[in-house]
């Protein structure tokens, strides 16, 4: 009797060669699909270098955010002071690289909580349902009634002004959002045939949502957190420039803003450039929202 020969599978060839290929993993499915987004790169070059910036700032700005020059009080943009100085003095540059850590880590810090918060809620409510979907849904109603900013001027009257109560009032105000998104993305996912053939060996409820309805949720979540850091740093700007988050001296653009409000006529460098920090900063990471929600859609084909 003849031998049985192994089948082996076929590979690529050229002029008879066998040519590699890679294999394809999420990862490099989402590159190649995020690469295409070219202002979504752009934005996410920009985030990067924010972070670096507000990690290394501080250290090679060329004045100190606090460092007066009384002979220089509201100069304009010159090779020594490159956006001028302001009413005391200080170097407005060099405050604004030193207020990009303070902003960022309010926005980031706040909408992470607000993540944490509203990404518990929505997967007990989507997957439990019933009554604790319906309590945890008429809480989020609640708090949707108001205005996001309305909100959080109410809860910063109530704690107080100040950095710590900026972050929590946006955190909070943030956590119904996250709930709602997770929540109609668990309802899709629990319905799944894997997650039924799971629950159907005897899954236990903890099992089937950290290990198979939660990573489902993941890429929802990863794009909205994204957007919502742009509107989170938008929030404590406003709250600052109407007196109740960052107090002077701090460089925290918002309230930076504030304090050159007054000199619009006459020194409007002093409100222009902190302003324009803020949008360009907000508007890199809805961009990249936008790119990273066109990449993680598994809807959207190449």
């Amino acid at each position: 009797m003849a031998e049985l020969q192994k089948e082996v599978p076929l590979q690529p060839q050229i002029n008879n060669v066998p040519v590699k290929t890679k294999r394809q993993t999420p990862i490099r499915d989402f590159w190649k699909k995020f690469r295409k987004q070219k202002l979504a790169l752009v934005a996410g070059i920009f985030v990067l270098l924010l972070f670096l910036l507000a990690i290394i700032g501080p250290y090679i700005t060329p004045y100190k955010s606090s460092e007066f020059d009384y002979n220089a009080i509201l100069q304009g943009p010159s090779l020594k002071h490159l956006a001028g100085t302001d009413t005391y003095g200080r170097d407005i540059f060099s405050r604004i690289i030193q207020g990009t850590r303070i902003s960022l880590f309010v926005g980031f810090i706040s909408v992470l909580l607000g993540a944490i918060g509203g990404t518990l809620l929505g997967l007990i409510s989507g997957f439990y349902g019933k009554w604790v979907d319906g309590l945890i849904m008429r809480i989020c109603d609640v708090l949707f009634a108001f205005p996001g900013m309305i909100l959080a001027i109410g809860i910063i009257a109530i704690l107080g002004p100040g950095l710590e109560n900026v972050i929590i009032a946006v955190a909070i105000f943030s956590v119904p959002i996250f709930a709602r998104i997770v929540r109609s993305t668990t309802l899709s996912v629990k319905a799944s045939l894997y997650v039924e053939a799971t629950r159907s060996i005897g899954a236990k409820n903890k099992r089937l949502i950290w290990k198979h309805i939660f990573p489902g949720t993941l890429s929802s979540v990863i794009v909205y957190f994204t957007m919502r850091i742009g509107n989170a740093i938008l929030t404590a700007a406003s709250l600052s420039f109407l007196g109740l988050g960052a107090q002077p001296p701090s460089p925290e653009w918002g309230a930076m803003l504030s304090s050159g409000r007054d000199y619009i006529s006459t020194a409007p460098f002093v409100a222009i450039f902190p302003g324009i920090a803020i949008f360009i900063t907000v508007l890199a990471f809805n961009l990249l929202g936008d790119g990273l929600r066109d990449a993680l859609d598994p809807k959207i084909k190449d």
